[in-house]
């Protein structure tokens, strides 16, 4: 259920309001937006008489939500959110460029691919610290040493760092990670993402391989219930009966879940392809289709990466990438 208050509304029947509800049991979230504010009643809102609440003289309107997904839910919070990390808004009309390798292998190379992305506009590092792969024999990545090699890239770029989270007991070691990520075999991990929305910190969720968009919602509506509002959506590929790409990128995902949510929405075009080929034609239609963002996998010598060689591209190509991207994202 959603309360729409007038302009102005009195202060203290807010207040009265807002203790009542509580005292149903009912979450209270206001949204104050451009045009109105917007109190989210998340609960059962069953037992809660909509004519009561209408006849206030402070509300305007109320209105009940169908959609599971309360929080994450565009009708609760009209406005875009944007979040911002290490001086980077994310959401809100900004296009944010991540980029990185799929793993950190050594500190010559994370250090070295952060200083070339990052003089090409990216403002965010990615790299993987702990890799789930399909087959155990590959490798894994580097676990905490890997974190802090990415540190240790933070330090000397200054860009804030996104890195991948298996478990809930690994979060300490997630102390000093700007954003953190939940991958495509975790998404529907439901202790992990309640523990992640205790924390303050932000957290991009990508969408399952065979995940509805209301799946990807209600994962972020997990986070979100707990009290951390800043969740980051990722399409990044589903898996349908082609197999000349790894995935196929579902450009469609980009509008519909900008329409039912509020969260940013942004695109990895490299675990979607598989080809390095095809990286920087699907950033630009993620981008024309108004995503918030690109996740690109960066490698300097993709031909001997550990991980995910054929779907990273070179610096240069990254280079080259960016302005196209930014060039694209003026005009629109």
């Amino acid at each position: 259920m959603i309360v729409i208050l007038k302009k102005d509304a009195d202060t203290h029947e807010l207040e009265s309001l807002t203790s009542w509800l509580t005292g149903e049991g009912i979450k209270v979230m206001p949204t104050v937006g451009s045009h109105s504010t917007i109190l989210g009643l998340v609960g059962d809102t069953s037992k809660i008489d909509i004519n009561l609440i209408s006849a206030l003289d402070i509300v305007e309107d109320v209105k009940r939500v169908q959609e599971p997904y309360k929080a994450a839910n565009r009708k609760f919070h009209p406005d875009d959110t944007v979040i911002e990390v290490g001086g980077t808004k994310i959401g809100g009309g900004n296009l944010t460029l991540i980029a990185g390798p799929c793993s950190v292998e050594s500190k010559e190379q994370i250090i070295g691919i952060a200083e070339a992305v990052k003089k090409s506009g990216a403002t965010i590092l990615r790299g993987g610290a702990f890799k789930p792969r399909s087959s155990p024999y590959s490798f894994q990545g580097l676990h905490e040493d890997g974190i802090k090699l990415l540190l240790e890239a933070k330090k000397a770029t200054g860009l804030p760092i996104i890195t991948e989270i298996m478990d809930a007991d690994q979060l300490p070691l997630f102390d000093d990670v700007d954003i953190i990520q939940v991958g495509a075999r975790n998404m529907q991990n439901y202790t992990l993402l309640t523990v992640l929305g205790q924390i303050d910190k932000p957290v991009l969720i990508k969408r399952g391989m065979s995940a509805t968009y209301e799946d990807l919602l209600m994962s972020a509506e997990y986070v979100m219930s707990q009290g951390n509002p800043r969740v980051i959506l990722c399409e990044r590929g589903i898996r349908t009966y082609e197999t000349y790409t790894r995935n196929t990128l579902d450009i469609a995902a980009v509008p519909v879940l900008k329409t039912l949510s509020h969260l940013p929405v942004i695109i990895d075009p490299s675990h979607a392809s598989g080809k390095a080929a095809l990286v920087p034609p699907l950033a630009k239609a993620a981008v024309a289709a108004g995503a918030d963002g690109v996740m690109v996998e960066v490698h300097n010598d993709p031909a001997h990466a550990k991980c995910d060689g054929p779907q990273s591209i070179t610096p240069e190509a990254f280079d080259s990438l960016s302005k196209k991207l930014l060039n694209i994202k003026g005009s629109l």
